[in-house]
């Protein structure tokens, strides 16, 4: 049987260590895994930080605490029944502020 969970998330960062460990741990498929904003503001940032941030150049810095990142995402994955508790642990470690099954 076919399930979806969905997890927020606080930040970008986060999502991305989730997917990663969803794809790479799980075996789940990238196509199964769905991001989107959770509200209205921006999600990605305005300013190039962190891993965009080419390092090495004159007053760019590759710490992404100085990003303006705004706004929670949502990351929804469909899958079979069994892989339900993979999932929810790879949210979990991965920082989701809230985990629903439906």
């Amino acid at each position: 049987m076919a399930r979806t969970i969905k997890a927020l998330f606080p930040s970008r960062r986060e999502v991305e260590l989730a997917v990663e460990h969803l794809v790479q741990e799980y075996g789940i498929e990238r196509t199964d895994i769905f991001i989107e904003p959770a509200g209205q503001q921006n999600s990605s940032g305005a300013q190039p930080a962190g891993a965009d941030v080419e390092s090495g150049h004159p007053g760019e810095s590759t710490d992404a605490r100085g990003a303006a990142y705004e706004g929670e995402l949502l990351v929804s994955v469909d899958m079979n029944e069994d892989e339900s508790d993979a999932v929810r642990e790879a949210f979990r470690e991965a920082g989701a502020a809230d985990v629903t099954v439906s």
